[in-house]
């Protein structure tokens, strides 16, 4: 009988271990849950302060609480990351000030807005006034190295020395940054603390140093630009920051093509800002470190634009140089090909003689304007385009933008490949292909997009400086995980890199 009966005490065994495994795994989960409810939503005993996403986790939680009180997840506080650049600059209700980084940097007046979480904090070198403000003739008093902007602001000299003033802009706005108020908030903030940056700002004017003094005199056996490079070259050296990074965070403003000519080379680790890559070797600048920044047009902007596809008589309009070198060879291949066309407009012209008044007058009264390549990639005549929302006709196959990481060009410019320009009645008839909506759509966007491309003190949210530093601010993510890599065996190998000082070949540097 025992045997007998032996199979079926087997299976109610089975069924009993069963169920009390089914009771047991439901009083754990339900242990559980209660543990996620009580500690809204995530365990008690965890410090999510301790890990990488602790901010993420941090605003998940509070947008979850939102939903849970019938809220909206934009009540909640800023998203995390920065704001879209191409949205409207307004601060955020209710986003706390940051205190300040340092007691150095001075007071904003009864405002901490300017030093709010999402600024790119900027260390400045105090260089001498030489390499800056004293290229245009300001004289300090004392051992002042800045003039004080509050009362006067020295003048950058005009004509085509406007269009590279980059450095000048940048600087200006980091010496207003520790007292002057924005309500639309800042882009870059100075700290004087260099620990404490994101990146070190090397206020050289380059442009205007080639500008103004690469020419030498027969007393002279160099250029006063060419010793104020060498100059830099050995003032960095001996920095502390530059050590510690290789000057890999640095930002050094080389905007005008053959501005540091002679420290470039000796430099390259930094971030470069450029008008374009069109003489360097890929080695020493490429949009992988360095940042592409606009010029500044010498053409007015075109303040309440009223015009339309059809009061625009010109179809297509250049006036420039058509004598190039290099890649600028297609602007006489293109004026035999276009000079008949009778709508359109392309012949030599220059800054002298009226020259600017008559290419503004050009450019407003055109529906298309093209921006051929000449002795480097760019010019300045996509921004003077840009600024009469003429709608720019790029035949520039090495072009580099600015802020294209962000901005799609394609929605107010043309592009067309200079093999396929050059082609008998390609370009022509291509740009006749393009029709009202069209052009119309292209226009509207151009007066929407052109405050990217002007510079002016003070800066405004979303203008040329404010760009150029948040494009600066992008790149800090990418300089903070090399700088990371390259110290793995520093302590091993008994030291640690010290750029110019221990020179490493650009193939090897990173």
């Amino acid at each position: 009988m025992a045997e007998r009966n032996s199979p079926a005490l087997g299976i109610l065994s089975r069924k009993s271990l069963f169920s009390l495994f089914t009771a047991t795994s439901l009083v754990f989960l339900l242990s559980w849950l209660f543990v996620f409810q009580s500690a809204g939503g995530r365990p008690r005993f965890i410090d999510h302060s301790l890990l990488p996403n602790s901010k993420l986790l941090a605003t998940l939680d509070a947008a979850a609480a939102a939903n849970r009180e019938g809220r909206s997840e934009n009540e909640v506080g800023p998203s995390v990351g920065n704001r879209s650049i191409l949205m409207d600059g307004e601060e955020e209700a209710g986003e706390a000030p940051r205190a300040k980084a340092d007691a150095k940097c001075g007071s904003p007046d009864d405002d901490d807005s300017n030093y709010n979480k999402a600024a790119l904090k900027v260390y400045m070198y105090d260089l001498p006034p030489e390499f800056h403000f004293g290229l245009l003739d300001w004289k300090g008093e004392g051992k002042g190295v800045w003039p004080d902007i509050r009362t006067k602001i020295p003048d950058y000299p005009g004509g085509l020395n406007l269009q590279h003033s980059i450095e000048y802009w940048l600087t200006l706005d980091l010496l207003s940054s520790e007292f002057t108020n924005s309500s639309g908030g800042r882009s870059a903030v100075r700290v004087h603390n260099s620990n404490e940056a994101d990146v070190i700002f090397v206020p050289f004017f380059s442009s205007l140093s080639y500008n103004r003094f690469s020419k030498g005199n027969p007393h002279q056996k160099k250029s006063k630009n060419k010793l104020l490079q060498e100059k830099l070259v050995s003032y960095l050296a001996r920095q502390p920051e530059w050590k510690r990074s290789g000057g890999r965070d640095h930002v050094v403003v080389a905007h005008h093509p053959n501005s540091m000519l002679d420290a470039r080379m000796k430099l390259w680790p930094a971030m470069f800002i450029l008008a374009d890559f069109g003489r360097y070797p890929p080695n020493i600048a490429n949009v992988d470190k360095d940042v592409i920044a606009p010029y500044k047009h010498v053409v007015r902007n075109y303040a309440d634009d009223n015009s339309g596809f059809d009061s625009r008589p010109t179809l297509l309009y250049f006036q420039g140089a058509i004598y190039r070198k290099d890649g600028g060879y297609v602007r006489q291949e293109l004026f035999y090909l276009l000079k008949d066309e009778k709508d359109v407009h392309f012949s030599f012209g220059s800054v002298q003689k009226d020259g600017i008044r008559k290419a503004t007058q050009g450019m407003r009264s055109s529906k298309f304007c093209l921006n051929i390549a000449g002795d480097t990639p760019s010019s300045n005549r996509l921004f003077d385009a840009i600024a009469s929302h003429c709608v720019p006709v790029i035949i520039s196959d090495e072009i580099e933008l600015p802020y294209e990481d962000v901005l799609d060009y394609s929605q107010f410019c043309i592009f067309v490949r200079t093999s396929d320009a050059i082609k008998k009645n390609f370009l022509i008839n291509f740009i006749r292909s393009i029709g009202k909506d069209e052009w119309t759509r292209m226009w509207q966007r151009l007066k929407e997009i052109n405050n990217f491309y002007e510079f002016q003190y003070p800066s405004k949210d979303g203008d040329a400086v404010q760009m150029i530093w948040q494009a600066i601010a992008r790149k800090v993510p990418s300089i903070r995980m090399k700088l990371h890599k390259s110290r793995r065996f520093a302590h091993h190998l008994g030291h640690t890199e010290s750029g110019l000082i221990s020179f490493k070949s650009p193939k090897n540097f990173w």
